[in-house]
């Protein structure tokens, strides 16, 4: 096990927060985090990962202790959000990585992909969707927002940015939330209470509906390119559903399927499993 590394990188004009551990000639790995997380989600798997990976976790621009720019000089769409990491990738010298993507993670990260199908080794999806019958009725207020980007309908979407709602995601379908450690959900909260950081959020709610428009795109790059890809998902996840996971061996035949009994933030739970599959899984 490496130390981690707490650093940051501008990437044309926007900070970027990361963690690194590893040898920077290992094989590279990028996580990429999900909602309404940031890059410290990964701080129970990098250690487990980082004696044998070149280990890099960013936090997403307006997330964590990247930059939160203003909406007026920054638009908060998962494109611009993807462009951001696509160059930061380059930025630190990642020329081939695998990627873990888990939530926003996922459309991020299958952007970059298939923008540069080169230079993505293998992928890990942890409840990182890009099939319809992945998504749960969860996404019925935001598929309103969608339809209707109403005022009225923006303002529903706040019941997801409470402490109660980030709590009930991070212990949702756990056999055990003793087993939960509140550390995460609690700096989780703080981000989400910064000023500004609300209408961020509502703004990347809205443009979700850019990712469900995609996944045919991200479907043919399974297909087209069959990169080597786990699926490892908590099947209680109240937002991406198993079909989601399964559907992965439809355009990639390949495709490693497995199941945890936990719910959306598996690593809480389940960070030895998770990581002893990833290591085996890019040992191959």
């Amino acid at each position: 096990m490496s130390h981690i590394k707490y650093l940051t990188a501008d990437v044309d004009g926007v900070r970027v927060f990361y963690r690194e551990a590893g040898a920077r000639d290992a094989p590279a790995l990028l996580l990429l985090h999900g909602f309404p997380s940031a890059g410290h989600m990964f701080r129970d798997l990098i250690p487990l990962l980082s004696d044998r990976y070149r280990v890099i976790a960013p936090d997403l621009p307006g997330f964590g202790q990247s930059d939160m720019p203003s909406r007026t000089a920054f638009a908060y769409t998962f494109d611009r959000i993807a462009d951001v990491i696509d160059r930061f990738t380059e930025i630190v010298g990642l020329s081939r990585f695998a990627i873990y993507v888990f939530d926003y993670g996922a459309p991020t990260g299958f952007r970059i992909a298939v923008a540069h199908p080169d230079r993505v080794t293998a992928i890990i999806s942890q409840n990182g969707n890009a099939y319809e019958e992945g998504l749960s009725d969860g996404w019925t207020p935001i598929r309103a927002y969608w339809e209707d980007p109403s005022a009225a309908n923006r303002e529903a979407l706040r019941a997801f940015l409470t402490p109660q709602t980030t709590h009930w995601q991070y212990t949702y379908g756990v056999a055990d939330p003793a087993s939960v450690s509140p550390d995460g959900q609690s700096l989780d909260n703080f981000y989400l209470a910064r000023p500004g950081a609300d209408e961020v959020q509502l703004d990347l709610f809205g443009d979700y509906k850019s990712n469900v428009a995609l996944y045919p795109a991200f479907q043919n790059y399974f297909r087209t390119y069959k990169p080597p890809f786990l699926a490892i998902w908590g099947e209680n996840d109240p937002f991406f559903l198993p079909p989601g996971a399964e559907a992965f061996k439809r355009d990639n035949p390949g495709a490693i399927v497995r199941f945890l009994d936990t719910g959306h933030f598996a690593l809480e739970t389940h960070a030895d499993e998770i990581a002893a599959a990833i290591r085996d899984f890019l040992s191959r």
